[in-house]
């Protein structure tokens, strides 16, 4: 049996190569407010193009990131 783990938000921002302090992280949610209209996550402005590939993939192959890269999907919503 494969045993899931899942990433903590602090985790997805390291792997982003962004500040991953709770301080940082909700400051970048605060700056990259989107709206649901606004498409999907890895096409926002804000990624560079590596950003952007890691969070396409992590969602088109429901890979171990995709939970947390769905939460940080709803919270750049709210």
């Amino acid at each position: 049996m494969e045993v899931q783990h899942h990433h903590a938000m602090t985790e997805l921002f390291n792997q982003l190569g962004l500040n991953s302090s709770q301080a940082a992280i909700d400051q970048f949610i605060r700056d990259n407010h989107l709206r649901h209209q606004d498409g999907e996550l890895y096409r926002a402005i804000f990624w560079s193009p590596a950003q952007a590939q890691f969070i396409k993939q992590a969602i088109d192959e429901d890979a171990q990131w995709a939970e947390v890269v769905d939460e940080l999907d709803t919270r750049l919503r709210r």
